[in-house]
C-alpha cells in the first residue's frame, strides 16, 4: 500500500521530506544506498528491506527520464552530501507535471496519487 502525501506542490515538498542519516564515503550505506547516489525504491517492501531498485549519481543539466526500475517509485533517497536532486513527477488525477527538490541526506515518499518520472542532480546543496 502506498503512503498518503498532502496534496499540493508546496505542501507536498515540505510535508514529505524527511532526513536520512548523512552518508559519506567512509560511512555505511543507508537503506543500502551507497554514497554518492540517489536511490529509488519501487515499493514499500523494497524500502523496508533496504533494497533499492535503481540509483543515479551523475550531475546533469537536464532531466533524465526514469527507467523501468525507478519510474513510479514509492521512495527516493539522496545520500549525496553536497548535491540536491530535483525530481519530476506527475499528479495522476490531473496529468500535471510538478517538481520537488530533494536536499542532500533526505528521503521522500510518493503516494499512488503521484508518479515520479525524472531526476536532475544539481551541484548546489540547498533547495
Amino acid at each position: 500500500m502506498k503512503r498518503v502525501i498532502i496534496a499540493g506542490a508546496l505542501a507536498f515538498a515540505s510535508a514529505a521530506l524527511t532526513m536520512a542519516p548523512t552518508a559519506s564515503a567512509t560511512a555505511a550505506a543507508y537503506k543500502n544506498c551507497e554514497y554518492p547516489r540517489v536511490c529509488f525504491y519501487l515499493t514499500d517492501s523494497d524500502w523496508n528491506n533496504s533494497a533499492p531498485s535503481a540509483a543515479y549519481q551523475d550531475v546533469t543539466s537536464s532531466y533524465q527520464t526514469l527507467g523501468t526500475y525507478s519510474r513510479g517509485s514509492n521512495w527516493v533517497l539522496n545520500t549525496r552530501n553536497d548535491d540536491r536532486a530535483y525530481l519530476r513527477y506527475t499528479v495522476n488525477s490531473t496529468g500535471a507535471t510538478r517538481y520537488v527538490c530533494l536536499p542532500p541526506g533526505n528521503q521522500i515518499p510518493f503516494s499512488s496519487a503521484y508518479t515520479v518520472t525524472g531526476i536532475r542532480i544539481d551541484t548546489a546543496s540547498t533547495c
